[in-house]
């Protein structure tokens, strides 16, 4: 009886100081997307959506606390604890703009034309600056006649369509904002301070964590058609993921232990996966769900996504090298491949990241797959691969 390998994750090492913050971008043209990590050696670093590292942005002299990727992918912001705010270009690794601060910038978010930026963070302010004008002095976002957005630090920012911008602090408090008048528009509070806030556009809710509380809840506050849902945990998450295309499950982290937990929506523990050495501070998951991605101590992990559905599998075996292929159906391993971005490793092995899968064969004959190769067969049956000019 054949055994079905488990999920395993891929580590991404690089950093030398804790991970503090994930960010993924949208799913780019060619199929493909990006990751950047935030971390408190000052170095963000940006990385395919196979893990292998493209670069890494130099120019923090601090703890870097957060870090976002434009829709388009070509910029990148980050806030940091030498107080200040950064916008990169994601091609070269230049530094476009530095934004000065009078204290740490905890969090930050792009407007989706990347026009603007928004920053928060230890100051209690909410700044936003225009980009096509970066000598001129920002905006801030104020409640009533204050110079203040919040009471205490402000946590995260995230940017929703053109005009609202959502802010969450260690008040306890979630603010939605009208960009054009730089106006607050609502608010909703939570019991204790916010630990995380996040954007999952592909189901329109923001993941918000605090105290023991996991909250999904409408980007928009009209947006009726988006369920609200609050959950309870048994301890205190310290990042929370949802499923962007099930969404029926979602990823989180804790500061009380070393490991990942998956729930189902109804608070389920479906899963808890080992191998982190310290809290772990973020999880997200990949804009299409295949993976999802956790930050703790100096190491990324990125593990497959496991389904319920039974799986399909094939294995082969040539020239002394094993390889398989897993996935819930032939037009899923179809995509994957199709868009596998090829990145020798040091050990002269590529490696793809797939559904249930880790995928690896030596790069000298890496073409012989060809995805067009694939066939498509009924449900219960094994996919088959044609090996070709490899002298099989």
């Amino acid at each position: 009886m054949t055994t079905l390998p488990k999920s395993t994750p891929l580590v991404a090492p690089g950093h030398t100081r804790p991970v503090t913050h994930l960010s993924f971008s949208s799913v780019q043209e060619d199929g493909t997307y990006l990751l950047i990590s935030s971390c408190k050696d000052g170095n963000p670093m940006l990385r395919e959506w196979t893990g292998d590292w493209i670069g890494t942005f130099l120019g923090h002299k601090g703890a870097v606390w957060n870090t976002k990727i434009s829709l388009d992918g070509s910029r990148a912001a980050s806030g940091s604890a030498d107080f200040t705010a950064k916008v990169w270009d994601t091609y070269s690794g230049t530094c476009l703009h530095s934004f000065p601060h009078n204290h740490i910038v905890r969090s930050v978010a792009l407007s989706p034309s990347s026009s603007h930026l928004l920053t928060g963070g230890q100051e209690k302010k909410v700044r936003i600056f225009d980009l096509s004008r970066p000598d001129a002095d920002p905006d801030f976002l104020t409640d009533g006649g204050g110079a203040l957005a919040h009471e205490k630090t402000v946590k995260s920012v995230v940017w929703v369509g053109e005009n609202t911008g959502v802010t969450a602090g260690e008040d306890g408090l979630i603010k939605w904002w009208d960009l054009r008048t730089r106006t607050l528009t609502t608010s909703l509070t939570f019991p204790n301070p916010v630990t995380s806030m996040e954007l999952s556009p592909q189901t329109g809710r923001l993941v918000v964590t605090s105290g023991n509380t996991v909250a999904f809840i409408h980007a928009i506050p009209s947006n009726s058609g988006v369920p609200s849902h609050t959950l309870n945990l048994a301890y205190s998450p310290s990042s929370a993921s949802i499923h962007p295309i099930l969404q029926d499950r979602f990823v989180t982290g804790n500061q009380g232990d070393e490991w990942v937990r998956i729930h189902g929506m109804d608070g389920t523990e479906r899963d808890v996966l080992k191998g982190h050495h310290g809290p772990v501070h973020c999880v997200e998951y990949s804009p299409d769900g295949e993976m999802f991605a956790s930050g703790s101590g100096m190491f990324l992990y990125f593990r497959s996504v496991r389904f319920n559905t039974e799986p399909f599998f094939a294995w082969h075996s040539f020239r002394g090298w094993n390889y398989s292929i897993m996935a819930n159906d032939a037009r899923q391993v179809l995509r994957l491949m199709a868009r596998a971005d090829k990145r020798r490793l040091e050990n002269g092995m590529d490696r793809w990241i797939c559904t249930n899968v880790l995928i690896a064969m030596p790069h000298d004959y890496m073409n012989v797959i060809c995805a067009r190769q694939i066939r498509e067969l009924p449900a219960q049956q094994n996919l088959q691969i044609e090996l070709l000019n490899c002298g099989l």
